[in-house]
């Protein structure tokens, strides 16, 4: 008779869950120090938790509907100077994505053409290889 071991599973499963817990208030509290802007998206991907997970835990949810007030979502001002594309680099995006709309263009046209000439050919070759059909009285619809 084998020795009963599950205690060693059920202690290893408390483990992970208390490690679990503690990522999840850490992000939190990394994220409200930081003055990031908390939602369950976030602390998820900075804690390596499903947001599922952060659901179900009561206290963790209500803390992170507490900070999304204290910390609400920056406002859509432009980036920093810095950030910005230049003019230049803007023409240059502009011009490559007008040759590219070109060559897609004409690759279009390539394969429309070829269709058409494959539809040409086609008709010809039923037209003459496929015998006329006469319709049999003695056929009904299947």
């Amino acid at each position: 008779m084998r020795a009963d071991n599950t205690h060693h599973v059920v202690a290893a499963a408390r483990r992970r869950s208390e490690q679990t817990r503690q990522r999840a208030i850490a992000a939190l509290r990394r994220m409200d120090a930081a003055g990031q802007h908390v939602t369950f998206d976030a602390v998820a991907r900075q804690a390596n938790v499903s947001r599922s997970w952060l659901y179900t835990q009561d206290d963790l949810r209500t803390e992170i509907e507490h900070l999304r007030q204290r910390h609400p979502a920056a406002s859509s001002s432009p980036p920093p100077q810095r950030q910005r594309a230049s003019d230049s680099s803007l023409l240059r995006r502009l011009e490559a994505a007008t040759a590219r709309l070109r060559r897609l263009e004409a690759d279009n046209q390539h394969l429309r053409d070829a269709l058409a000439h494959a539809a040409e050919i086609l008709g010809q070759v039923t037209d003459r290889d496929t015998p006329k059909r006469r319709s049999s009285k003695l056929a009904g619809p299947c």
